[in-house]
């Protein structure tokens, strides 16, 4: 494992991902050997990058409470070097429990659609969880809007069924017939995970937002929540 220098308690690392070949992909780590050791699954597609900054603030505070914490890119996402249209739900579960393997994990926390991905022989905590036809749901309306400003008018069925049998670009990713088919009918993987709400943690959704944005109230909020959780 490769360690690049960096100002605090999180390390860039390179890690043998599945289809990441002789390089690998990146993960951000804060990590000292401890026993607690949290393997953090992050929201989907533009959610995961209005979310990013506050996963980085809250890995700093479990820091500070003495747990470990790593967050590894999905494949094809983020400074992952593969490509995002050979992905699919089943390349992203298998990487996040290679992953968990690999740094040695004791727990996992997943935001949103994370848990259709997260690795279910962990016990840990869900945020939010969100089905896949929902996210996708989303994606297929915005595409529609888009067809018809366009002059060229299509129903999210239509773009569904073309989706599921070609692969179609939504919200600017060249989604893949298999992760269209995956989405739509993927349930989170709640078996064994608590699950939270914001209403739990007193804060907004980062999610929502328009633009990334931190959010250090929801970091320090679920820092304590899941140290909490562990110390009992």
């Amino acid at each position: 494992m490769t360690v690049v220098t960096a100002p605090d308690a999180i390390r860039p690392v390179r890690w043998p991902c599945p289809g990441g070949g002789d390089q690998g992909d990146w993960a951000l780590a804060a990590d000292r050997g401890r026993p607690h050791r949290i393997l953090i699954v992050p929201p989907l597609f533009d959610e995961m990058n209005r979310c990013r900054h506050m996963l980085v603030d809250l890995m700093r505070r479990l820091d500070a409470a003495g747990i470990d914490s790593l967050l590894p890119d999905l494949p094809g996402c983020g400074e992952s070097l593969q490509d995002f249209a050979d992905q699919s739900l089943g390349a992203w579960r298998g990487a996040m429990a290679s992953a968990a393997r690999h740094f040695a994990a004791t727990h996992a926390l997943s935001l949103r659609g994370g848990a259709l991905v997260v690795p279910t022989v962990l016990p840990g905590w869900t945020l939010e969880p969100s089905a896949g036809h929902a996210i996708l749901r989303t994606m297929l309306r915005a595409a529609s809007m888009a067809a018809r400003a366009a002059g060229q008018p299509q129903t999210t069925a239509q773009l569904l069924e073309a989706g599921r049998e070609r692969g179609l670009e939504l919200a600017g990713y060249p989604c893949s017939a298999a992760l269209i088919a995956g989405l739509h009918g993927a349930e989170p993987a709640n078996e064994g995970h608590v699950v939270l709400a914001l209403s739990d943690l007193g804060q907004p959704a980062p999610w929502l937002r328009s633009e990334p944005a931190p959010a250090p109230a929801l970091a320090e909020a679920l820092a304590r929540k899941l140290a909490d959780r562990l110390a009992a």
